[in-house]
């Protein structure tokens, strides 16, 4: 999962293989394979990085930990 901010600046989830679109109109816009659309605070270009960070993760098994202001690499 992905997190990201609302405008009003609440964060939430979101599973990355659902989001079909990210567009700027200039808001960032991201479109779900279910039609689901979403403003975010991020711009396309750091959703697109967290995406990539998130399967990286996956692939190369590295360790995660949730904390209260999101999700933070362990150390070693």
């Amino acid at each position: 999962m992905v997190c990201l901010s609302r405008l009003n600046g609440k964060t939430f989830f979101v599973n990355p293989d659902l989001i079909e679109f990210v567009e700027e109109t200039p808001d960032t816009v991201i479109t779900t394979t279910t039609g689901k659309r979403m403003v975010v605070e991020e711009s396309a270009l750091d959703v697109l990085e967290k995406i990539v960070e998130h399967k990286q993760r996956i692939f190369l098994g590295l360790p995660k930990r949730i904390q209260d202001d999101g999700i933070t690499s362990l150390k070693g």
